[in-house]
């Protein structure tokens, strides 16, 4: 086991086998991205920006319904705050957050089984290399249907790896996504079987590990030099989320699935989808 000390956390808990790091997201109810969740990825983002014996990061979580099922809608300005500590107050956004996960020198994985939504979804787009368990996995980016566009990169990651028509089907309806149907629009690598899913990931992760650090370091950083967004894209989409979140149709339409169970262990959190389709429409 390679000789580093990972910073503690409550809500990531991670093991290392070889040069292979192991991250899992367990902070119950539901692994929403909260203040302690985005506190702690902030943490572990910073210490694998710095030297590290791990070649790829496997990112997966404790609960096989809920990945990263969307943000705590009644913490808004508190995760964010956190997120600032990445890189300063103009920086204060998950977007920017993300965009420092994209860059880090390992190569991450996302491994999903259940539901990644919103940010959630966003977080696996900024990873290298994605695979979801062809059964459970439901993607999603529901925040048109909240009252906003994504803020955190979804619009500019989805439009590179969909282009426009699938990216604003996707956006523009707010809908669930199944694996496979999300492997061929191109928004995860693989839909795999459930029951083989660990196996394909693990054996992706120790490959690239085992191959020569430099190597594998310059080609992410060739890949994300083509094809990435820029800084000011991802700031740009953050100003424009936070200004509807504060003043526009957000909180009415979040009250609403608030009160029909949003962020509880429900019909409204697996159906999210369905429920964004629900919401009267005086409530715009």
């Amino acid at each position: 086991m390679p000789d580093d000390v990972m910073p503690r956390t409550e809500t990531i808990r991670t093991r290392a086998d070889g040069g292979v790091l192991y991250a899992t997201f367990d902070a119950p109810p539901l692994n929403l991205i909260g203040p302690e969740l985005v506190r702690d990825l902030v943490a572990l983002i910073g210490h694998l920006s710095g030297p590290t014996p791990y070649r790829a990061v496997v990112f997966d979580s404790a609960d096989p319904d809920f990945f990263l099922p969307h943000v705590d809608l009644t913490k808004v300005p508190e995760y964010t705050a956190e997120a600032a500590k990445a890189g300063g107050p103009g920086d204060a956004s998950l977007g920017m957050l993300f965009q420092r996960l994209s860059r880090l020198p390992v190569v991450t994985i996302g491994k999903l089984r259940g539901r990644a939504r919103g940010a959630g979804s966003e977080f696996l787009l900024a990873c290298d290399v994605r695979f979801a368990a062809r059964e459970t996995a439901v993607l999603g980016q529901p925040e048109v249907g909240f009252g906003a566009p994504p803020g955190a990169g979804g619009v500019e990651r989805l439009a590179r790896l969909m282009g426009t028509g699938r990216t604003l089907e996707v956006l523009l309806g707010a809908d669930d996504y199944t694996a496979d149907l999300a492997e061929r629009y191109g928004w995860i690598n693989r839909a795999v079987p459930d029951a083989e899913l660990d196996d394909v990931v693990d054996r992706f992760a120790h490959r690239v590990a085992s191959f020569p650090a430099d190597a594998v370091t310059a080609t992410k950083a060739a890949v994300i030099r083509v094809d990435a967004p820029s800084d000011d894209e991802i700031r740009a989409a953050a100003v424009v989320f936070q200004h509807l979140v504060r003043e526009g149709s957000v909180g009415t339409r979040a009250a609403w699935l608030f009160q029909n169970g949003l962020q509880t262990r429900g019909e409204t959190e697996r159906e999210l989808g369905r429920a964004m389709a629900a919401i009267p429409s005086d409530l715009n």
